[in-house]
């Protein structure tokens, strides 16, 4: 082993989290990760507050509903109000008065989103600001420094993102990069014991890239794994076979996640292949253009036929937009009024925290079989189960042959 594997491997052993697999159904898992700042438990969506907000919500209302972890954005936060003001503050934490764990992105996804604005080398990444149109140089170490600035208790390591549609030699590049890029992130970390460093694997979608990127992160022995590169506009059975191929091969006492994911049907397919952690701005997003997460899947209160409706969004929900509100009524307010996507908005966050509470308790008691078939029952009635849904619960050995027509 190289003199720069094995220095890395000491450090990653020096961390600040503890995960423990309480209980298996199948592949999935329900886990306990004890992080500086709150005990998660796993299955997990996180809401995503890119510069340290989740629009129209209050930190208050997030705790009430039961979120665990926030994921904020390095170069948003680096750009506006900037690392050093929050690390004078004491961390991102106070800055935003929130008691609970976070999570900061690297800045790597800015690659693919703002590509116009990037320059990609070895050295790490140029961008545009797009505030002011200033240069900014983004390393592996740099990234690391604002994130030990910004102090979450996650914190993800710089890696080469590319288009998952992306084929060619660009794609083998951008793993190697990631590779080598983790040893500088590693070094950079100057808060092992207050921090977790997270390694993210790419490769796109060939299985072999894969591999190798999932043998050298692991070789690093970091405190949890990320599947990265993933929900750019791959096909679906490409994404749950890519998912599937790294939850195999990632370590089991270690945390698992599949970053950019936020669709219910796509999160509990993953739960089901064995992973742990999914952000995604879907739920929050969706719900300021009016559109409510239901057990049935997506209900759009701007439709005419919403005018007349007295029913809750989800009678089966406990939430306070369910409680006091009616379709009706957010059909009136909903993209006109702010309160409109505030309500939409709290209600879809209600609706992925119950999700992850429920799969969780279903894998403890035993029960997640029945709980994907459940759910898929009503996700679909008629029988209409996608294809790579069906073909991925094979693989994840959970009979949904009764919810399939």
């Amino acid at each position: 082993m190289s003199s720069a594997v094995t220095s890395v491997r000491v450090l990653a052993n020096m961390t600040a989290l503890q995960f423990e697999v309480l209980a298996r159904s199948k592949l999935a898992r329900a886990s306990r990760l004890t992080l500086p700042h709150h005990v998660v438990q796993t299955p997990m969506f996180m809401p995503v507050g890119t510069q340290g907000v989740i629009k129209g919500i209050t930190n208050d209302q997030l705790e009430d509903l039961g979120c665990q972890i926030i994921l904020a954005n390095t170069y948003h936060l680096a750009l506006r109000p900037g690392a050093d003001l929050i690390d004078q503050i004491g961390g991102l934490h106070k800055f935003m008065n929130w008691p609970r764990a976070l999570l900061t992105d690297s800045g790597g996804f800015q690659m693919v989103s703002l590509l116009h604005l990037a320059d990609i080398t070895e050295e790490g990444v140029t961008f545009q600001s797009p505030v002011d149109g200033t240069p900014m140089l983004l390393t592996p170490e740099e990234s690391i420094q604002i994130q030990n600035k910004i102090g979450a208790d996650i914190i993800m390591a710089l890696d080469d993102v590319v288009k998952t549609t992306t084929v060619g030699p660009r794609v083998e590049e951008a793993m190697h990069r990631t590779i080598r890029w983790i040893d500088r992130c590693i070094a950079a970390h100057s808060r092992p014991t207050e921090q977790n460093l997270f390694g993210i694997v790419q490769g796109g979608l060939d299985p072999k890239l894969r591999d190798q990127c999932v043998e050298g992160l692991v070789e690093r022995n970091l405190p949890g794994y990320a599947i990265g590169g993933l929900s750019g506009g791959e096909d679906k059975d490409s994404f749950w076979r890519i998912v599937a191929q790294c939850t195999a091969k990632l370590p089991e006492d270690k945390p698992r996640y599949v970053m950019g994911v936020g669709f219910p049907l796509d999160i509990v397919v993953c739960s089901a292949l064995g992973a742990d952690m999914y952000d995604c701005v879907y739920p929050t997003r969706t719900g300021r253009f009016g559109s409510a997460l239901v057990p049935e899947g997506v209900l759009k209160l701007t439709n005419a036929n919403m005018a007349n409706d007295n029913r809750p969004l989800d009678e089966s929900c406990s939430c306070m937009v369910c409680k006091k509100y009616t379709r009706s009524y957010l059909h009136t307010v909903v993209t006109k009024e702010a309160i409109g996507s505030q309500l939409v908005s709290y209600h879809n966050i209600a609706y992925m925290m119950k999700l992850s509470k429920d799969m969780h308790t279903s894998i403890l008691e035993g029960r997640f079989p029945e709980f994907v078939q459940e759910f898929l029952q009503k996700q679909f009635p008629n029988g209409d189960v996608p294809k790579w849904v069906r073909n991925a619960m094979e693989v994840a050995h959970i009979d949904i042959s009764m919810c399939c027509s």
